[in-house]
């Protein structure tokens, strides 16, 4: 068995005491702000690279660094709280994380941020499964809809206005001020679960006889398959040799992470909880919804600052369409859960967010702005918090406090890795499909000569014949642009539908007394 990372209570419970809300709001506050700073550091990317001095290529370092220590410190997260204490571990790693942002702040070249990120990944990583834990531990499952509702906010809503509060901070006062706004939020975080949570003594022997096998093949593997995820598109994918490389120590190291941990008696991380249906399917279908969630956020703000030329505040505005409305819902979303079947619940959600894509995907022209997309925007605030709250009710079905940690791992890790598959996924389509579109429209357009002519007569009469012609390419460009752009959200709809199946494999979450020991 994995690493417990707290003592279960022994006799359940069915209401849980204040203390507990507060180390319960606590994680998610802290999952929140790891979250956050994902978005709201992309949205200001521009800005950072410019003032450092980095190329693009050379800037990508910034958010890559974060996320593959994230990736790496996710699954270890369980097993280090059962060593440290999970108060004593999650306070520690919210203090650094407050003492990386300020670090970030404060970079003068890209070698700093690049490491400082690093560090904020490594810290903020341990924030985002905690939540989850912290839930799983404290909290009865009579009360577990209103957790399963607040949790799933802190994962929709934050990337959601992540790229609202960067554009608005950057052009108020500067990229700077993106990293410092951790510390209001993070010195209440700290307060919080160091209140709310017990001390429990560290249990340093177990650092002895740890599953180190395990966890450098899976800092390996996940740490290049990351690598791979984040920077193939920028490498031209396997034409690059560092790329080849990572894909293969990945295939190499997560084969073997797998072997280890299905093998060895006490694993870091307890892969064989993936054999009970529930957590497995939510697992599934976590990753499409994380496809989903940060895949479109990526695309989005694409097609709005190139075809567009929108400002990173007005990128928000868009996105704030999105954010701000599901705040509204949060007050019913306990009340939905308890009344209606999660599994139920779970379909319309990802339907709403599949509608949503459908909307831009056959609806976008090099018009689409504001004006249009705030419509979906609006059906998918709606969708969003109906996907994640009942997925995370769902997953902990069965799940006792000595599985919490591995079990938390596992939900959080499915979903951010989905979110670099989509990402990586639609950068390289939306190329592809943007290069094939350009070709469709040029061969049409030179079957249409007589039409061509007289355009070009027409342009050429007012411009010159060379204006006229780069013109005329500059419009098929730009509509290939849109059109592959749409080809993109058509994908993320389509594979929001087919997660649909997922919630065959689910099983009704109960609102009655929780089981495993709660």
């Amino acid at each position: 068995m994995s690493a417990t990372v707290a003592t279960a209570p022994a006799a359940p419970r069915t209401k849980a005491s204040l203390r507990d809300w507060v180390a319960f709001l606590g994680g998610s506050l802290g999952a929140f702000m790891a979250v956050l700073d994902i978005q709201i550091t992309n949205s200001s990317l521009a800005d950072i690279q410019g003032t450092l001095g980095a190329s693009l290529d050379e800037g990508s370092w910034i958010s890559t660094g974060y996320l593959i220590a994230e990736i790496i410190v996710i699954p270890m997260t369980g097993w280090l709280a059962g060593v440290f204490s999970l108060r004593r571990y999650l306070v520690v790693n919210a203090i650094l994380f407050l003492v990386f942002s300020v670090l970030c702040g404060l970079a003068t070249n890209l070698s700093e941020m690049i490491l400082f990120r690093i560090g904020q990944g490594f810290t903020g990583g341990v924030l985002i499964p905690t939540a989850f834990t912290i839930m799983l531990l404290r909290i009865p499952g009579s009360q577990r809809a209103i957790a399963s509702a607040i949790f799933g906010m802190t994962v929709t809503f934050a990337p959601a206005i992540g790229p609202t509060i960067g554009g608005w901070l950057t052009d108020t006062y500067s990229w700077h001020w993106i990293f410092y706004i951790n510390l209001i939020p993070g010195a209440a975080l700290v307060a919080m679960i160091w209140w709310g949570l017990d001390p429990q003594p560290m249990r340093l022997d177990r650092l002895a006889r740890g599953d180190w096998t395990g966890i450098a093949c899976m800092a390996i593997g996940l740490g290049s398959l990351e690598y791979v995820l984040e920077e193939g598109q920028r490498k031209d994918w396997f034409g690059d040799g560092r790329i080849v490389l990572c894909a293969v120590l990945a295939a190499v190291f997560i084969t073997a992470f797998i072997a280890v941990e299905l093998l060895k008696k006490e694993p870091f991380i307890d892969l064989r909880l993936l054999r009970r249906r529930s957590l497995s399917a939510a697992c599934a279908v976590n990753f499409a919804a994380g496809l989903g969630l940060y895949g479109s956020i990526y695309i989005l703000p694409l097609y709005l600052s190139r075809v567009q030329g929108y400002s990173a505040f007005q990128i928000g505005e868009v996105q704030m369409w999105m954010g701000l409305p599901q705040l509204a819902i949060l007050p019913f979303l306990p009340f939905i859960l308890r009344v209606f079947d999660s599994r139920l619940v779970l379909a319309v959600g990802l339907g709403l967010f599949a509608a949503s894509c459908l909307m831009n995907g056959f609806g976008m022209s090099a018009d689409t702005g504001i004006d249009q997309l705030k419509w979906s925007q609006l059906v998918r605030a709606l969708g969003q918090p109906l996907i994640i709250s009942p997925l995370a009710q769902m997953a902990t079905i069965g799940i006792g406090p000595a599985q919490a940690g591995a079990a938390s791992a596992l939900f959080n890790m499915g979903r951010n890795l989905g979110g670099s598959f989509g990402i990586a996924l639609l950068a390289t389509a939306a190329e592809h499909r943007e290069h094939w579109h350009f070709s469709a429209i040029a061969e049409r357009v030179t079957h249409n000569s007589v039409l061509l002519a007289e355009r070009l007569g027409q342009m050429a009469q007012v411009v010159g014949p060379d204006q006229a012609l780069a013109r005329l390419a500059n419009q098929v460009r730009r509509q290939a642009v849109v059109m592959g752009y749409a080809d993109c959200f058509l994908l993320i709809g389509a594979g929001l539908l087919l997660s649909l199946l997922g919630t065959v494999f689910l099983s009704r979450a109960q609102s009655g007394p929780p089981s495993g020991g709660h």
